[in-house]
């Protein structure tokens, strides 16, 4: 059994047991290898995070920079990697679906496919082309040689549309289709995450724990939330102690932040084979 194989396994089962587990989210493969030495059982991408680090906004990344920066990912720990694959890259099915493909050949054993449009004038796909683009990354996934759990997004809560009943609507034949597992990110509150929670049941439910949700993992695990992920949170915070300690040498000329951080061996540690 390839090692692939034995990732998505892994990845299956972590679906499948009790309780939740949280999937921290890389933006390169020196923070996932930092992540893998925390003890986290595996990684899912942020599109936001990585196009940070390449000077360009969300949404600016191509299929073939995400594609790279998976290879990284997969090559520097064993853990199993999910990729945030936007929109699919693609409005149509077929190019959506093709970008699932590829995204497990560049070794990953999971990946979302969200409903936003990436067009500031119609920002979310209409509901039957939102469903029949997950319909056809469902038989792309049911093609491979291994379970690849496909992440159904709806994205309403992120782009100035909090209709919770739109939402749910959206998941329940997202789920329908075939989706793994059912996520929509910006969601306000627990009761929110409630709602969401038992209206696709059984199936899972990933949550984001980033901006206003405040909500501990054994609170949403007591909610019967399978998944949470952070996206962009963890490269923001790594953004923002790094601009501010160089504001701190140009406004103040001082160099207080060393104190703070990591030492030189430790993080030199993370890379030695």
């Amino acid at each position: 059994m390839d090692a692939q194989t034995l990732r998505a396994q892994a990845f299956k089962a972590l679906h499948e047991r009790d309780g939740a587990f949280v999937i921290p989210n890389p933006w390169d493969a020196g923070s996932a290898r930092m992540l893998a030495s925390l003890g986290f059982e595996a990684l899912a991408t942020t599109s936001a995070g990585f196009a940070f680090s390449q000077a360009r906004p969300d949404g600016g990344l191509s299929l073939d920079d995400t594609l790279n920066n998976v290879r990284a990912i997969v090559a520097a720990t064993e853990l199993p990697v999910a990729v945030d694959l936007e929109n699919g890259f693609a409005d149509s099915p077929t190019e959506c679906a093709q970008s699932l493909l590829a995204a497990a050949a560049a070794g990953a054993v999971g990946g979302s496919i969200e409903d936003a449009t990436g067009h500031a004038d119609a920002p979310i796909y209409r509901f039957e082309d939102a469903v029949a683009r997950i319909e056809a990354a469902v038989a792309s996934a049911r093609s491979l040689p291994f379970d690849f759990v496909l992440t159904a997004r709806a994205e309403n809560f992120l782009h100035g549309n909090p209709d919770l009943d739109d939402t749910i609507r959206r998941l329940q034949a997202f789920a329908e289709a075939g989706a793994d597992v059912l996520y929509a990110p910006g969601l306000r509150n627990a009761e929110d995450v409630l709602a969401v929670v038992r209206a696709v049941a059984p199936k899972p439910v990933n949550v984001l724990m980033s901006g206003g949700l405040q909500l501990t993992v054994a609170q949403l695990r007591d909610m019967g939330v399978k998944r949470i992920s952070v996206g962009s949170a963890l490269a923001l915070a790594a953004y923002g102690e790094f601009f501010r300690a160089a504001e701190e040498i140009q406004a103040h000329g001082t160099f207080g932040f060393t104190a703070r951080s990591m030492p030189y061996a430790r993080a030199n540690q993370f890379f030695k084979d």
